[in-house]
């Protein structure tokens, strides 16, 4: 009985045709320079490979896309989106796009190659982040955000999988396919989106609630989550169920015990994570007592395990964990919007 598993059909050679498929793949490549490496990334319809670079003398990392798989949506208006956003975007805190190709049957994406893995990697690696550390990589996180704002981007996918660490362990905002542009607000009006999309444990409650929100201020909450998840190796809101999470993230955010933050730490937490309208802007973050002084951490040694770590059940990447694509996240974030709003 033939391995169900393997949909490979042999070629009169006796290789499989996917083998010339990737030698394709391979030969458009290498006409722009790139030497394929090897997969750090799978999703249901694009893979990620490390690729030798000719022209800019370096890795980097090249995004695969079939045709193919990919929903017809994603094709005509999400992927052309992201890469005319990430096309204008050049910061020391975004991850760079280099190049995009074209081809009948697929699309690649090239893009800067951080080599250092995700700060959720770093965070299951050392349990939490000190609040040196946190401090350091908050303001970068900060910065790269800000920037985007200022072009008129929002990002409205802000979490610690999309954060990757480069060769000199920089923080660098990566992933923008939920990202929009021509965000600037007009005459002082901010101007609000309808999309609801994103990771449940990063997600404002303006969005799980499914009104209108504003695209920056909902940013701003996920790098509070960010901040939260680096301090104290956890997230604050339980994703399990939708219901009990918009509860969750309507309360006060609470604190565990261990390890120990400082209050200043706290306190900004405190006021990122709170109702739309209540919400800091980054201008005041930046003033912050926590993040302009550089105070001593108090926290404990991270050999302490007696709290409650990151799970494999936080929402993980579309590419680089293998898990949902970007529009199977948006459309299962609507239907349970939709639902969560018929039950109240």
């Amino acid at each position: 009985m033939a391995d169900i598993a393997s949909h490979e059909t042999p070629s009169t050679s006796g290789k499989p045709i996917e083998k010339k498929n990737n030698d394709k793949k391979q030969t458009v490549l290498e006409k722009h320079g790139y030497a394929l490496g090897k997969t750090i990334g799978n999703g249901s319809y694009a893979t990620v490979r490390i690729a030798n670079s000719n022209r800019h003398e370096r890795q980097v990392a090249v995004k695969i896309v079939s045709k193919f798989h990919a929903p017809g949506d994603y094709l005509k208006k999400f992927l052309p989106r992201e890469i005319e956003v990430v096309k204008g975007l050049k910061h020391p805190n975004l991850i760079r796009f280099l190049q995009a190709i074209e081809t009948t049957h697929r699309v690649y994406i090239i893009m800067e190659y951080a080599p250092n893995g995700s700060l959720l990697d770093m965070i299951r690696r050392d349990t939490y982040i000190d609040e040196r550390r946190s401090r350091r990589w908050f303001k970068q996180v900060l910065n790269g955000v800000e920037y985007c704002h200022n072009h008129g981007v929002v990002h409205r996918d802000i979490k610690c999988e999309n954060l990757l660490m480069d060769q000199n362990l920089n923080l660098k905002l990566s992933d923008f396919g939920f990202a929009r542009g021509q965000m600037i607000p007009k005459d002082g009006i901010p101007l609000l989106s309808e999309t609801y999309c994103g990771s449940y444990a990063y997600a404002s409650p303006e969005i799980l609630r499914g009104i209108p929100y504003q695209p920056q201020l909902s940013d701003i909450w996920s790098v509070g989550i960010v901040l939260y998840a680096m301090v104290y190796g956890r997230l604050p809101f339980d994703d399990k169920h939708l219901a009990q999470l918009l509860k969750q993230v309507q309360s006060k955010v609470t604190f565990p015990k261990v390890p120990k933050v400082s209050y200043a730490c706290r306190a900004l937490i405190s006021r990122i994570l709170v109702p739309q309208r209540l919400r800091v802007k980054i201008r005041d973050i930046h003033e912050d007592n926590w993040v302009v002084d550089p105070v001593v951490s108090v926290q404990t040694s991270s050999t302490t395990r007696s709290f409650e770590r990151f799970s494999d059940e936080i929402p993980k990447s579309s590419i680089t964990e293998g898990e949902e694509t970007t529009m199977d996240r948006m459309v299962h974030f609507k239907e349970q919007v939709q639902r969560t709003q018929g039950d109240r």
